[in-house]
């Protein structure tokens, strides 16, 4: 398990219980291993085409480069939500694929987290491993739901601030961390109705 190479550098975060079995016993099938190439090409494809092919735009705009105007600003924002989402999709594929390949089933990591309807949806779809181990590891430890609203509203603020610090020991992740605490901690207070949904087209139940 520990030295099982695919999973180790980037993800999605693989814990021994979900794979001890098929350490014992798996099977090598040829479904498998086609799968596991074909994924591991889409993954290299998400990373090399699209991740990578608007890297230039986001160094332009992010990079300290002096470029000037709205339209610009927002090319190079989403530009950036291109990026960081089909690189971090990108390499879980190729996880996955490269996993399937020596005969093991890896957990979904990524589920078009931008059909989300609201931040605690996009939690559910975006690095879905991370999300269930800051849960089971930090959030229900420290009380989860049961001790309370105002005590709910700490627990999600630790834990998605202790998940930016995961990210990157950089005030920059920390301010991610809050914000997005924030975010969660208002869904709640809301009935977890998302935070788009004042218009009544709109109302959704997350």
């Amino acid at each position: 398990y520990v030295s099982f190479f695919p999973q180790l550098v980037a993800g999605p975060i693989v814990r021994y219980r979900e794979i001890a079995d098929q350490i014992e016993q798996r099977t090598h099938t040829l479904s498998k291993a086609v799968t596991g190439i074909a994924l591991f090409i889409l993954g290299l494809a998400k990373k090399i085409i699209l991740a990578d092919g608007v890297a230039s735009t986001v160094a332009l705009v992010f990079d300290g480069e002096k470029v000037a105007g709205l339209a610009p600003a927002w090319l190079g924002t989403l530009s950036y939500a291109v990026q960081i989402y089909f690189d971090f999709s990108g390499y879980s594929d190729m996880a996955v694929g490269l996993g399937l390949m020596f005969g093991f089933k890896f957990p979904q990591n990524f589920n078009s987290p931008y059909k989300a309807v609201c931040i605690t949806d996009f939690w559910r779809r975006w690095h879905i491993s991370l999300s269930t181990w800051l849960r089971d590891y930090l959030y229900i430890p420290l009380g989860g739901n049961r001790l309370g609203v105002s005590r709910t509203y700490i627990n999600l603020m630790v834990t998605m601030l202790l998940g930016g610090l995961w990210h990157g020991a950089i005030w920059t992740f920390v301010a991610w961390g809050a914000y997005h605490g924030i975010l969660l901690a208002i869904e709640r207070m809301f009935n977890r109705r998302s935070l788009v949904a004042w218009a009544p087209l709109f109302v959704q139940r997350c």
